[in-house]
């Protein structure tokens, strides 16, 4: 039985979406490179996270940086901005009035995706929430600074279903120290590690031939 301590990072499932791979370079065998996009990101979310921990406008309450974990998911981490609103049909607040409905905004550096990765982030971050807070939370939010504005998500059961999924292979493959083969696409340009991960070189089918060949490249290999 795992502890709370010994969970995977919740911000792992965006990464485990993207490309195996890559989850598995920087959770498993513990690399990481940084590129002029993930320099930025990092740095949107601390002045994210440092513009003060709670403010209270009205009816909103906005909490900055709090730490969520998910017994379930086996995942914790920190959620960017979490908005509590009040609302009649809500939860109680421990030092607060009334009754408040629950939105995690998570923010991100680009421009929205196709794929789910950003949304499955936001998800796993929602259904911690839930498991803490003892409540029901049907949408998110993400905010992307490349075009100032929020993208509300719909936290339904299908995208419930693959957040529960790719969370439990994470914990199977963290437990067996596995890092899966590469898979190139379009992707691998933007990766930060794809200097770690030399996609050229793993997608040979042979890669210690690959190896010979360019070693004794103009004469016969032992």
């Amino acid at each position: 039985m795992q502890r709370e301590e010994e969970y995977l990072p919740l911000s792992g499932i965006q990464h485990f979406c993207f490309c195996r791979r890559q989850w598995a370079l920087i959770h498993v065998e513990e690399q990481w490179a940084e590129n002029r996009r993930t320099a930025e990101g990092r740095l949107e979310h601390a002045r994210c996270h440092d513009e003060g921990l709670y403010e209270r406008r009205g009816d909103l309450l906005t909490v900055r940086g709090l730490r969520v974990v998910s017994h379930r998911l086996q995942l914790s981490g920190i959620c960017d901005v979490v908005e509590f609103r009040q609302d009649p049909g809500g939860i109680a607040l421990q030092g607060q009035c009334g009754r408040w409905s629950v939105l995690p905004v998570e923010y991100k550096h680009g421009r929205p995706k196709d794929e789910d990765a950003d949304r499955l982030q936001l998800c796993a971050q929602a259904m911690a929430l839930e498991e803490m807070l003892v409540c029901s939370i049907p949408q998110g939010a993400l905010y992307y600074a490349a075009i100032r504005r929020r993208e509300q998500v719909e936290l339904t059961g299908e995208l419930r279903q693959k957040t529960r999924r790719l969370a439990r292979e994470m914990n199977e493959y963290f437990a067996r120290g596995y890092t899966p083969k590469v898979r190139t696409g379009k992707h691998c340009a933007a990766c930060s590690l794809k200097e770690l991960c030399l996609p050229a070189l793993c997608k040979k089918s042979d890669a210690a031939a690959y190896i010979r060949s360019h070693i004794f490249e103009g004469e016969a290999p032992p």
